[in-house]
């Protein structure tokens, strides 16, 4: 997903292409960008009558050998495996360049001719970096490979088809140590290798995290505006007060194409596609001379944000569109829909989480509609929608609601699956222009160049099919009671305690006492357990106000147990002569809390800030000793937090200043070692007070700070730029302190605030847009996200829960005691919650629950 808007610093205003649209006026266009004229015709040598998959063949698969890598170049201390020439694909343009790919990295040398002041797109990424790597077309030809890193950065590379092959068996060959995806199959062999279709029907993985992956699997990329991914309409009521989630008539029906979701269309479709005939032989019937995703498609949805808004006037041959061919209205968007069924577009899943493309947030000159002479600016919402960020809410909801949660295999059948094309796509009215489907054309087989220029831009305009992953129907998902069920019979999976929050039970469980209590828990971030492991317990690590640490036994699902999940104390805590103790002097004006303190996500290594001689430390529990020192600050570390991916930690000082780290942890097990580098990857400046919080968000390129002035600062790692400030809303003029922060998987920047009479918490998006602010009685002593749920908690003894968006209450229990943190565990199965009388408190799911 692309969530985080950035920096235009080449902003244009497009005053040129609004002028062009206003002076030609209502043009008409010889043919729409998304038609295919049946003029048309390619040479018959180029159709395909039978479609090939998309693999290699093992005998491909071979590893380059010994001597091949000794009679490679030299470059320094690397190798050079490979060299070719090849295109980087991006939404904006096509740029020629050379991949060099050596022992330890991967490189692209723009070569296009472009002038000096202009930037070149040329990029390095070590070979370590690399997660998944997927066979990919481009025009329809299988010739691009896509590249995934670790830090969510993308790249799509273009080449000859034998050259892609061969560049793909290198890479594999270096065995890249963090590559856990790769598809040398078929698009519908690895869906099924991957289990993911499983994991959905049990619930294990949402509708929306779904249909991203089959998008991915299916060739559909954020780099090609011809395969980006869709997704479906899944509402039909957009002129109600109040969306009824429980109501079958609020939804589409999923298993029709949109093209005859009205029932009105489908005499219509129905005869066109029986009365088409192609004299030559070599267009095939089809039922729409449109697509339901493609270039213009997107670029009319996504109009108000760069790069669309400037793409979309290229399309346009320099202007925008007037105005009332323009995205103007989601409610007129669907009634237009219903009554054409030559227009099917379906969605792009910036409906579902990017609110910023519903408004005209660059002020660019969209037009007046003809009739009322109102000027497109933001896009027109439905009634029950009060704000872009309040449909986006609303609309995701309403894509995991039980009603879509039945339904969805449906249309997956009919994108993705076996309606896709043949005599069931028939049937289902649901067949597209041949040349939109899979391995239907072979450009390499026309000859002359200017039919082959226009078949590509036929493509590109028209829209590529996905590639077909299914041939069988897909199943259905199970419903939410029959799911739980399930899971609380296995020992795989607890439930998510956000589903289920009537039915949230707390056990105390001790594990120091008063005068030690427990200041920081954490909760183990590693991959789940396979099923091979069953039965082994993850680790919980805590430190007490002394500085004891303990490694207890954690069991986050045991049906055995009444309490639902098992924790066993470390008994050497309780030991003088056995229990761990972190070594060197804390400075005694820092007290030990949960700010000082963070695990890696195997649970092998404390990291550790609060020392006297402005270290951070790093303690290794299987040697009870600490292992690491550095130091950078020139006062004390105050704070820590580490990614998620466990490979940027980022430390906050009284210097004001924060320090981003990189953190090289090698091997596994007992042999599992931590480099930390010398020398950071950035220091952060911005505050004009001691640093209090900081959090970290590597996919996102975040790095966040709270600090004693009151701000809350958002830079990126990579370059360590200032991004924006925030601030406590409905505080002004009070001497506000930030105490906690925390991020979500989206971005949102949850904090709080405090002076000597009120505190606060508040929530921001990932583009700086507040969500809800609030006064909250107690002083707050941790806070954490759930999924859609901020959790607080206070001094008095109470946790709250709330909504992200307006921060509603949705859940409240006082827990009687002071609490000294909080954190939730993997997959949302529990909240930990230590206290100051030295137990921790475990709120989850019993094993047995009310799905009413």
């Amino acid at each position: 997903m692309r969530l985080k808007l950035c920096p235009n610093l080449n902003f244009d205003q497009h005053t040129d292409a609004s002028n062009l649209r206003d002076n030609t006026g209502w043009l008409s266009r010889v043919q729409s960008a998304e038609e295919i004229p049946l003029s048309f015709s390619i040479s018959s040598a180029a159709v395909r009558r039978e479609t090939e998959e998309d693999f290699l063949p093992e005998e491909e698969l071979r590893m380059v050998s010994e001597a091949e890598l000794k009679g490679s170049e030299t470059l320094g201390k690397e190798k050079l495996i490979i060299q070719q020439e090849c295109k980087l694909v991006t939404l904006m343009s096509v740029v020629h360049g050379r991949l060099d790919l050596t022992t330890s990295h991967f490189c692209f040398y723009d070569l296009s001719p472009v002038k000096e002041d202009v930037e070149r797109q040329n990029f390095k990424f070590a070979l370590s970096q690399l997660r998944e790597v997927h066979l990919r077309r481009y025009n329809l030809r299988r010739s691009a490979l896509e590249f995934f890193l670790t830090d969510q950065t993308n790249y799509f590379l273009n080449f000859s088809t034998k050259t892609r092959n061969k560049v793909f068996t290198r890479i594999l060959s270096l065995r890249p140590p963090n590559l856990c995806h790769y598809s040398s199959r078929t698009p519908a062999d690895l869906l099924k290798s991957t289990g993911l279709t499983q994991k959905w029907v049990n619930r294990e993985i949402s509708n929306f995290d779904y249909l991203m992956q089959l998008n991915t699997l299916a060739g559909r990329t954020y780099n090609d505006l011809s395969q980006y991914p869709v997704f479906p309409w899944i509402i039909a009521d957009y002129t109600s007060e109040e969306l009824d989630l429980t109501s079958p008539s609020t939804f589409r029906d999923l298993s029709k194409p949109i093209g005859v979701v009205n029932p009105k269309n489908v005499p219509e479709v129905k005869a066109k596609y029986d009365s088409f005939e192609d004299p030559s032989g070599t267009v095939a019937k089809f039922h729409y001379g449109t697509h339901y995703s493609n270039s213009a498609g997107v670029l009319h949805y996504l109009v108000r944000v760069e790069p669309f808004t400037s793409l979309h006037i290229e399309l346009q041959s320099g202007r925008f569109d007037v105005a009332d061919r323009q995205f103007h209205s989601i409610p007129q968007t669907w009634k237009l829909l219903m009554d054409n069924p030559n227009d099917v577009k379906e969605l792009t899943p910036e409906f579902f989480y990017f609110p910023e493309f519903l408004k005209n947030m660059n002020g660019f000159d969209l037009g007046l509609l003809q009739g009322t002479k109102e000027r497109v600016n933001d896009v027109i919402l439905p009634k029950w929608a009060s704000s872009p960020e309040d449909f986006i809410y609303k609309h995701r909801k309403a894509l995991e609601c039980e009603y879509v949660s039945q339904h969805l295999h449906d249309w997956i059948d009919l994108i993705f699956g076996y309606k896709q094309k043949g005599p069931k796509a028939v049937e289902a009215l649901n067949v597209f222009y041949y040349c939109s489907y899979e391995g239907a054309v072979d450009l390499d087989a026309i000859s002359n160049p200017v039919e082959r220029e226009a078949v590509e831009g036929m493509i590109n305009n028209f829209g590529q099919t996905p590639s077909q992953l299914l041939k069988e129907p897909h199943p259905q998902r199970l419903s939410l009671e029959d799911a739980v069920t399930k899971m609380l019979k296995s020992e795989l999976r607890k439930a998510d305690f956000t589903l289920f929050l009537d039915n949230l039970h707390p056990v105390s469980v001790e594990v120091s006492n008063e005068k030690d209590p427990i200041v920081f828990i954490s909760a183990p971030r590693s991959p789940p357990r396979s099923f091979l492991q069953v039965g082994l317990a993850d680790t919980l690590l805590s430190v007490s106000k002394l500085g004891v640490v303990g490694a207890h036994s954690w069991h986050p699902h045991d049906r055995y147990s009444t309490k639902g999940f098992t924790l066993d104390v470390d008994p050497t805590i309780n030991n003088a002569k056995t229990r761990r103790k972190l070594s060197g002097s804390f400075h005694p004006s820092l007290p030990l809390s949960n700010h000082l303190f963070v695990v890696s996500h195997d649970a092998k290594f404390l990291f550790s800030g609060g020392y006297w001689d402005n270290s951070l430390r790093v303690y290794s529990l299987a040697k009870s000793k600490t292992v690491a020192s550095v130091r950078r600050h020139f006062d004390l570390v105050t704070c820590v937090a580490l990614d998620q991916c466990g490979s940027f930690l980022v430390t906050g000082s009284r210097d004001t200043t924060c320090v981003v780290w990189y953190v090289n942890q090698l091997g596994t097990g007992s042999s599992s070692a931590i480099h930390m580098t010398p020398h950071p990857v950035q220091t952060l400046y911005g505050h004009d007070q001691a640093v209090t919080c900081v959090g970290i968000m590597t996919e996102l390129d975040m790095a966040v700070s709270g600090s004693r002035d009151g701000t809350v600062n958002v830079h990126t790692i990579q370059e360590g730029q200032y991004v924006r400030t925030l601030e406590p809303l409905g505080c002004e003029g009070l001497r506000m302190e930030i105490t906690f922060l925390a991020l979500s998987s989206q971005g949102h920047v949850a904090f709080s605030a405090t002076d000597k009479a009120s505190h606060s918490v508040h929530m921001f998006s990932v583009n700086g847009v507040n969500l809800g602010s609030k006064y909250v009685s107690g002083r707050v002593t941790g806070l954490t996200i759930a999924g859609d749920h901020l959790v607080v908690v206070d001094d008095a003894g109470d946790l709250t829960m709330s909504r992200i968006l307006g921060l509603k209450p949705v859940y409240d229990i006082p827990l009687h005691v002071p609490i000294q943190s909080i954190v939730v565990t993997a997959g949302n199965t529990h909240l930990l919650v230590p206290t100051r009388d030295g137990k921790v408190i475990v709120l989850g799911v019993l094993n047995s629950v009310d799905t009413k």
